[in-house]
């Protein structure tokens, strides 16, 4: 039981080879960070039978407020929340904030369909607010259920 970033160490068929215009940048970026590996970007647990789970990018980062916080942090605490499958975090302009913050595409396990959005979005900010901190909690939150979706302003 691990996690980290995900590497990888040897070269493949479909891999970049470059940035257009800015070869120095591609090699700062993907070769540099971890010498003699590919660094992805992304964030991976590995249990101790060998499976992986990637946990998200690792500079994907929302700056609320002058908080610097990861989207993989928040979707992390909001993914043990019994109702919730699975979830994405993304940011957008703020006029006060400078960034604000919303749960987005957040399908619902198939048993929680009946659970109300309101609830679920008082439900969600809480659990931000207590395992992370105050200023975490989402602006809104939008509901996914097969092939429909609900915003909810928080």
């Amino acid at each position: 039981n691990i996690s980290g970033a995900l590497c990888i160490s040897q070269a493949w068929p479909g891999m970049a080879r470059t940035i257009y215009n800015d070869h120095k940048r591609f090699l700062e970026t993907y070769l540099t960070p971890y010498p003699g590996f590919f660094f992805t970007g992304d964030g991976a647990y590995r249990t101790r039978k060998g499976y992986y789970q990637l946990t998200g990018r690792l500079d994907d980062i929302i700056n609320i407020s002058g908080h610097r916080l990861g989207t993989a942090e928040v979707e992390d605490v909001v993914n043990h929340h019994v109702a919730v499958a699975e979830s994405a975090v993304i940011g957008y302009p703020h006029e006060i904030k400078g960034e604000g913050k919303m749960l987005d595409f957040l399908p619902l396990k198939h048993l929680s369909w009946g659970y109300g959005t309101a609830t679920l979005a008082a439900e969600l900010q809480e659990l931000i607010s207590k395992k992370i901190a105050k200023y975490a909690a989402p602006d809104y939150v939008q509901v996914t259920h097969a092939g429909c979706s609900s915003t909810l302003e928080a």
